[in-house]
């Protein structure tokens, strides 16, 4: 069964929708925030979200992952293209960084691009890197952490 309510156009929307409107009325910082960019030729079916790391931990991640997609970044973060609402249902571990839409703070440049994959689709699969920043940071995954009443 579906949640949803009326916009102001009388048309009925999906919880998925108002989620995902919520989170565009979010923005990181005090800045206007900055989308980064889908390369040409390249297709988001899924939509974009990132997640951000410290620049540091960005080259201990690469070896970690079977696949890497679009990795963008500048000198404080590298920022990972993953499919829309690789959020749901996991706690990112810390320092990581969540950003819906693919929208980063905006108070210079967009990060540059700095890895391409071969194909047309722009993601790194979520759950490797969830994963592997579990494993860099000493998180335990989210789902094996003990149950509490």
């Amino acid at each position: 069964m579906a949640v949803s309510g009326a916009s102001a156009s009388g048309r009925v929307l999906a919880l998925d929708t108002l989620v995902r409107l919520g989170r565009a009325r979010r923005t990181p910082g005090g800045d206007a925030p900055l989308r980064l960019p889908v390369p040409d030729g390249m297709t988001a079916p899924l939509g974009c979200d990132a997640v951000a790391v410290p620049a540091r931990l960005g080259p201990l991640v690469l070896p970690l992952l079977p696949r890497v997609g679009c990795v963008y970044g500048d000198d404080a973060h590298w920022w990972w293209i993953v499919p829309s609402d690789s959020d749901y249902a996991l706690e990112w571990p810390a320092p990581a960084r969540y950003a819906a839409g693919a929208l980063v703070p905006g108070s210079g440049p967009v990060p540059g691009l700095l890895r391409r994959p071969a194909g047309t689709v722009p993601y790194t699969p979520p759950i490797p890197l969830y994963l592997a920043l579990c494993r860099l940071t000493g998180t335990t995954p989210a789902w094996s952490r003990p149950v509490t009443a």
